[in-house]
């Protein structure tokens, strides 16, 4: 195992579509815009750079980037919290833990968390330059968010909470924001293709948390399946996933987001096999490869919905 390789693994690859997708769908819906800024019922504006036609480019890539430094920061810091509460013990199931299995130090973790806030920080300071004000207040309470998850004396990601906290920074701040940044505006439409986004974000957390409910519970880890059991926690994995693909088509029948996001039903078949796995499978193995499918899921209904809202 060379350091690179460690590395690689705490960034944990597979979860870093949650940070792109919000950014894609939040980009999508600014390049749908209309000529002269939003148009379709802003809930809340602040500044007056709304410019001819919404998308920047230079504020698409640097929020990618930021997110994506949030994202791999709160992979590293779960990932010491963890082996530090004994939450990674060798009877888990799943992905490498870089400093439980003593492949990195928990300092060197640590450090890896404050350097990628510190880019991520940078990148936050120029879409404020854009965007204004609101941009510093997201990224500061998004650092928090990730700080607090399994770290602090009382991680909510130990109480319970993750799903809340998940639905509302991965789903909710991560759209609205990424689509402010381009013109300083927060249109109704990013609201609520933000839904569909954050529940099936929370959908991959509720699968990885049936996955590891037995030795969660040993550890005295309270995530939400713990608290539930495992087939009332199947049901609210399938009630995510369906509750998603209903909020897309809900909006777009009274026209509240643009008509061609209903391309994102295309991506209905893609659920079929993780629901039957979390439904069906308790083993290790088959709940990984529905984690899998269900970032999948994630990443290609962003996609469509990216681009049902850049066409309009």
């Amino acid at each position: 195992m060379t350091r690179t390789r460690a590395w690689l693994l705490a960034a944990r690859p597979a979860t870093l579509w949650a940070a792109v997708v919000p950014v894609l769908v939040g980009g999508g819906l600014a390049w749908g815009e209309s000529p002269g800024g939003a148009t379709s019922g802003d809930w809340f504006k602040i500044g007056s750079n709304v410019v001819e036609g919404a998308f920047r480019a230079d504020a698409f890539v640097v929020t990618l980037l930021a997110a994506l430094a949030i994202q791999i920061a709160a992979n590293f810091a779960n990932d010491a919290s963890d082996a530090s509460r004994g939450a990674d013990s060798l009877d888990r199931i799943g992905p490498t833990r870089v400093v439980a299995e003593g492949l990195l130090a928990p300092r060197q973790i640590w450090t890896g968390v404050w350097v990628l806030f510190a880019v991520a920080a940078a990148g936050g300071i120029y879409l404020a330059v854009i965007a204004g004000w609101p941009v510093i207040v997201i990224g500061v309470f998004s650092i928090l968010a990730t700080l607090g998850y399994v770290g602090g004396p009382k991680p909510y990601g130990y109480l319970g909470l993750g799903e809340v906290f998940v639905f509302l920074f991965f789903g909710v701040v991560a759209t609205v924001g990424s689509r402010y940044v381009h013109d300083s505006t927060a249109p109704a439409e990013a609201w609520l293709l933000s839904i569909p986004v954050g529940l099936l974000v929370t959908a991959i957390l509720v699968v990885n948390n049936i996955r590891d409910i037995d030795t969660d519970a040993v550890a005295g880890k309270r995530t939400l399946a713990v608290l539930l059991g495992r087939s009332r926690t199947a049901r609210l994995y399938a009630g995510l996933v369906v509750g998603a693909f209903l909020a897309i088509v809900a909006f777009v029948i009274p026209e509240l987001t643009p008509r061609w996001t209903m391309l994102a039903l295309a991506a209905v078949p893609l659920a079929v096999r993780p629901v039957q796995a979390v439904f069906r499978e308790t083993a290790g193995p088959p709940l990984i490869g529905a984690l899998k499918q269900t970032a999948r899921l994630h990443l290609a209904v962003g996609v469509l919905l990216a681009i049902g809202a850049a066409v309009g």
